[in-house]
């Protein structure tokens, strides 16, 4: 599952083996520029209700995807002078929900539109809308840098965040209290881990929510018994544990070994 970009109403076309999302990417490509300038075409188009001030491209949606945005953003207004790139983020479902009310242009999504999604888009806005595929992600899961557990099962993983596995001591780590960091439910992150690696069962209620991505990197460096989860791009200070042995690193994303590829 590839990072999408949905926009309002106009077409194009994107290299679907895009950039991994790890740190900013050195160049926009072409087919992005075409992305961005299709978008400032509708912007200038006769503005829908909530639509923004013509000249600025807004995009909203996915934390994960928000520091990819941006970069992309800045070297696009470096190419285009007098045209402003506003980067929103808030989750896949909230820049959803943004695209439909029009009160975005872009919207930046780990996951694809559900149908119902897709069914009051075409309601209110009288069209299906465009998802393009614009990059590769992956997710980390993060752990305390004294945590000592080098590598956890995908089973592992379920029975920690489902809370059937409550220490530390049950993986090859201290006898320490599981304390759980999970994602909003607005989040297409916490979607994926939880159809991927929970198989549809529900997350134990004793996880804290936290509001992005670098919220739970700063619970989980907080605390040597935590453990949470997002984009690879994220948390230089915490540890990306290995799952089914394989690292979290761009190559293994590439090649698709990593098992929480997307």
């Amino acid at each position: 599952m590839e990072g999408r970009i949905g926009i309002r109403a106009c077409a194009a076309s994107v290299d679907r083996g895009g950039p991994v999302m790890r740190g900013p990417a050195p160049l926009v490509s072409r087919a992005l520029a075409l992305l961005f300038a299709l978008a400032l075409g509708c912007a200038g188009a006769p503005p829908p209700p909530g639509a923004g001030e013509r000249g600025v491209i807004r995009i909203a949606g996915s934390d994960t995807m928000t520091p990819l945005m941006r970069s992309w953003g800045e070297a696009f207004m470096r190419t285009r002078g007098g045209i402003s790139v506003r980067v929103e983020g808030g989750g896949s479902r909230t820049g959803i929900e943004a695209l439909i009310d029009a009160r975005t242009d872009l919207c930046a999504a780990s996951r694809a539109m559900q149908p119902d999604e897709v069914k009051r888009l075409l309601d209110r806005r009288g069209f299906l809308g465009l998802s393009i595929l614009a990059a590769k992600d992956a997710l980390s899961v993060y752990l305390h840098p004294e945590n000592p557990v080098a590598s956890l099962t995908l089973a592992e993983l379920k029975g920690l965040f489902t809370g059937k596995i409550a220490s530390w001591s049950a993986v090859g780590g201290e006898d320490l209290p599981v304390r759980l960091v999970n994602r909003q439910p607005n989040s297409g992150t916490y979607l994926f881990f939880r159809q991927h690696v929970l198989q549809e069962e529900p997350y134990n209620e004793s996880a804290r929510t936290a509001r992005d991505t670098e919220s739970v990197v700063e619970a989980v460096l907080a605390d040597p018994g935590a453990v949470g989860y997002g984009g690879i791009a994220f948390g230089k200070t915490v540890r990306h544990v290995a799952v089914e042995g394989i690292d979290p690193t761009e190559e293994n994303v590439r090649n698709g070994t990593y098992p929480l590829s997307r």
